[in-house]
């Protein structure tokens, strides 16, 4: 599975907003400011090769869906992310967020109730 740049993710995000649909609806779904059509229907072919997305054509138009789930997007590559600049620690990644002041006492509180919920 091939890395997305932000253009795509962002197609993705709407992609996965919206579910099937042609690349109207996902550019109604986008946040302004909206890129070009030409270029969301370029980006959205893309993700169809990169086998982010599988269409049918349906009249004289296609419809896209999402080949790949959100959920199984951000594991794989927050897991890459963990790995190559955390030195594939979440203990590092959570320390990293603490020292840039990202993360307050109480959400780590939090992260801990949902770890020992997850644990019983």
């Amino acid at each position: 599975m091939e890395k997305l740049t932000q253009q795509e993710e962002q197609a993705m995000q709407a992609v996965w907003k919206i579910g099937e649909g042609n690349v109207k609806s996902f550019m109604q779904a986008l946040e302004e400011p909206f890129p070009p059509y030409t270029t969301l229907a370029s980006t959205i072919k893309n993700l169809e090769k990169k086998g982010y997305l599988q269409s049918r054509l349906i009249g004289n138009s296609y419809l896209y869906a999402p080949a790949i789930t959100e959920e199984a997007y951000k594991q794989k590559f927050m897991g890459n992310v963990v790995k190559d600049y955390f030195e594939n620690s979440y203990k590092e990644l959570v320390s990293f967020f603490v020292e840039k002041n990202k993360i307050s006492a109480d959400e780590l509180k939090e992260i801990i109730g949902l770890i020992e919920k997850k644990d019983q």
